[in-house]
């Protein structure tokens, strides 16, 4: 708050690894009644050793990323359309685009079978394929509400902690010495499409550095099958049935 004076902040417990936290975290906000002008789905996890589930017997790393917030910004939504013009970002990553890693989001669970960075890969193409689908929605339903998603390039942080001891060793050096940003870097394209006036609703924006070093956040291509509408809508559909949550317009 030293840098907003007379802000206040309000700390909530959250778990996205669990749905019925999910519910009662949306419940406690959406008893104050008040619009919700901003959300940022932004927390996750990222290559766990070994396979495991949520609470509700999602793959975790899927569940997480991907359902979790989901099943939270269709919860907020009311909140959401309640200010006259709110906006979500969702923090996807640089790998969502390496189709070796993702399979065009064949086996999202990875159920077949487990590779750690190919399940993250796919849980950050879904993130993509949620954010372009949200505003495909909203536009038809006539709601003013923008959803922007971004990647913030590449930055050696805790998200990484779970990864073999060379995975971390060389992300450290190739990512965090050579190309990669501090925390607060990678902060700027999230920052930037939470704020600015000129962002695009549905648009995909990176750091503007040379293969996503840092530098001012500028709009970035979407991966090949982030633009398949087909594939968006049909991973929405799977998504409500598996969280049972339902987007309701009016």
């Amino acid at each position: 708050t030293g840098a907003v004076p007379g802000a206040t902040v309000r700390a909530e417990v959250l778990d996205l690894a669990d749905l019925s936290s999910v519910a009662a975290f949306a419940a406690r906000l959406t008893e104050s009644g008040r619009p919700l002008d901003l959300l940022i789905n932004n927390a996750g996890v990222m290559a766990i050793p070994e396979r495991r589930t949520t609470k509700d017997g999602f793959e975790l790393t899927f569940g997480t990323n991907h359902l979790g917030h989901f099943a939270l910004t269709g919860r907020l939504l009311p909140l959401l359309l309640k200010a006259p013009a709110p906006r979500v970002v969702t923090v996807s990553a640089v790998i969502a685009g390496a189709r070796a890693f993702t399979g065009d989001l064949e086996d999202p669970q990875s159920v077949k079978r487990y590779r750690p960075m190919s399940s993250y890969a796919r849980s950050k193409l879904a993130n993509i394929l949620f954010a372009q689908e949200l505003q495909r929605r909203a536009d038809a339903a006539g709601v003013p509400l923008t959803s922007v998603v971004i990647h913030p390039g590449s930055a050696f942080t805790g998200l990484q902690q779970h990864g073999s001891g060379l995975t971390r060793q060389l992300s450290k050096l190739a990512l965090g010495r050579v190309i990669g940003s501090s925390t607060e870097e990678a902060a700027l394209p999230s920052l930037y499409a939470a704020t600015a006036r000129d962002v695009t609703p549905g648009g995909y924006y990176e750091p503007g550095g040379r293969r996503g070093a840092p530098g001012t956040p500028q709009p970035a291509k979407l991966p090949a099958a982030a633009s398949d509408a087909r594939l968006a809508a049909s991973l929405w559909t799977d998504s409500e049935e598996q969280t049972h949550v339902c987007y309701r317009w009016s």
